[in-house]
């Protein structure tokens, strides 16, 4: 009974916090906080009550990281039957969507599955780039040359026309650009053009449209970070037609004071207009007018099954919603698995651009989770008040990223802030000014050693060393990272299915600051360098 009580105080004052102006974490007596979120099993008749499973207390502690692992089985044997993988448009990506359906609707949701074009891209194999004059050599895939991501597939033999370069360290590159960089370009030549200013999209597309019969971009070569290969894409809306590879930056040099240089350069791809799904499912109860919103990314890469990348997130977001079917929100809780994320956030761009400005309105916060149990990990939350890297979330979203700190002080864990990057599905909503927040526990950055006495781990990896690989299966998970950040998943989820005062406040003072300010308030605009996980200039 003594426990029973605790456990209702430590509810009652988390909602009695939410509903004030600030967000102050609440000091429940003894160590009830620290046995009520412990591993081990909850007590049934807890996860079976619809009032106290919504809550910031009940929900991490029903959210087992054990169950998420059943799921994360379920994609991985999708995953196994269909080549490998679950990329967008290929059948295991289907089949991903029919589990997730077909789970939400046992659990009695009524589903949405939102059909969106977009264009798959698929590499069959690796390329070839040739010298064949003046003197005949071979170049090494991935090493000295490799896509640019959404390539056409062609095998083209032509000479070699540099287009409009400037080289040299800290040269200010605008190399095809404008039309007129192709000025008397010869018809059925490969344009040589260096990285810088524009995107790739239009450097390829301006060469194709000069008659070109391949383009080769290689690195800018400004600064020694932008010399080597990078994961570049030329974009999902890509229309020129030719093969596009990228180089180094010191091929480039070398290929462009050749005299005489032709090349045969191959990709050997598949892309093809196509459609795929987003699925969209929220509770039954709660204001429709004020909606808390929380998306994960469904597809994998067409390398692997995506159980880190982003099964955890998916499966961990599926679990939770189970749990919440009857629960007795205050806002509406909308769940979201995006498609095409890994070919550039094309199924949530989608979705935000789908929405009127009402419903947009409606949407009080949006939740993102890419990538939750790596193997090497740490605790990442987005930066959405700026204080790490500078650039702040719209207004709002600084209240999510306390949100989620005071959930990892709770649970004496630590955490860290994480860059704004666009690389996942929060971006659309940040451009159309709807507060967002996340977290995630790491990719392909290296673990510095600072990190690794946070977290444990090994320094000078990476958090995660099987990202967009085969290897990123069911044995490329911790436990106990899945079990924290599901957990944290859940406190946030439930706490603002509560209450989003902490955002209405944060909201009305950005507000009342640009009402108040003397000068015209500007809105910073990003320059973006980056579309998913790849560069796009």
């Amino acid at each position: 009974m003594t426990h029973k009580n605790n456990v209702r105080r430590v509810v009652g004052s988390l909602i009695l916090a939410a509903s004030t102006s600030t967000l102050a974490a609440p000091t429940p007596e003894g160590d009830a906080f620290g046995d009520y979120w412990s591993p081990g099993k909850p007590n049934p008749a807890l996860c079976k009550s619809p009032v106290l499973v919504g809550t910031p207390v009940g929900l991490p502690r029903c959210l087992q990281a054990s169950n998420v692992m059943q799921r994360l089985q379920e994609l991985q044997d999708i995953a196994t039957l269909n080549d490998g993988n679950r990329a967008a448009g290929l059948p295991g990506y289907q089949a991903s969507i029919d589990y997730v359906k077909q789970t939400l609707e046992r659990a009695g949701y009524q589903v949405r599955v939102q059909p969106f074009p977009f264009t798959a891209y698929f590499p069959k194999g690796p390329g070839t780039l040739q010298a064949l004059t003046p003197q005949p050599a071979e170049y090494v895939w991935e090493e000295d040359f490799t896509y640019l991501s959404q390539t056409d597939a062609g095998d083209v033999s032509a000479p070699v026309v540099p287009v409009d370069l400037s080289l040299g360290a800290g040269n200010t590159s605008t190399s095809g650009c404008e039309t007129e960089d192709f000025a008397g370009f010869p018809s059925g030549a490969i344009a040589l053009v260096q990285r810088g200013s524009c995107n790739f999209e239009l450097k390829a597309e301006n060469a194709a449209a000069a008659g070109a019969a391949g383009v080769i971009i290689f690195n800018q070569g400004n600064t020694e970070e932008r010399k080597g290969l990078e994961n570049v894409t030329l974009g999902d809306t890509y229309e020129g037609g030719i093969p596009a590879l990228f180089a180094t930056y010191d091929n480039g040099v070398a290929w462009s004071q050749t005299p005489g240089l032709q090349l045969r350069m191959v990709a050997d791809v598949i892309r093809e207009k196509t459609q795929t799904f987003n699925l969209v499912a929220e509770t039954r109860r709660g204001d429709p007018k004020n909606v808390v919103m929380a998306g994960a990314h469904l597809d994998s890469v067409f390398e692997g099954p995506g159980i880190n990348d982003n099964g955890s997130g998916s499966a961990a977001l599926l679990e939770m919603a189970v749990l919440l079917r009857k629960a007795h929100p205050q806002n509406k809780v909308r769940f979201a698995w995006w498609g095409a994320e890994e070919s550039g956030l094309v199924g949530s761009t989608f979705y935000v651009n789908s929405l009127s400005d009402e419903e947009r309105k409606q949407i009080k916060a949006y939740l993102n989770f890419d990538m939750i149990g790596s193997p090497n990990f740490g605790n990442f939350i987005y930066d959405g008040d700026g204080s790490s890297f500078g650039l702040q979330g719209p207004p709002g979203s600084a209240a999510i990223e306390r949100l989620f700190e005071a959930y990892f002080k709770l649970r004496g864990e630590p955490a860290e802030g994480t860059q704004i990057d666009f690389r996942s599905d929060y971006a659309q909503f940040f451009e159309v000014g709807i507060p967002f927040g996340g977290l995630f526990t790491g990719a392909e950055d290296i673990k510095s050693e600072e990190q690794a006495q946070k977290y444990g781990g090994a320094a000078g990896q990476p958090f995660d060393p099987c990202y967009h690989q085969g290897c990123d299966n069911t044995a490329n998970i911790d436990l106990n990272a899945l079990e924290i950040n599901g957990d944290a998943m859940a406190f946030a989820t439930s706490w603002l299915s509560l209450s989003t005062k902490i955002i209405d406040d944060e909201i009305a003072a950005a507000a009342e600051q640009a009402k108040g300010a003397k000068t015209l308030r500007v809105q910073s605009v990003r320059q973006s360098e980056r579309w998913g996980n790849h560069f796009v200039k």
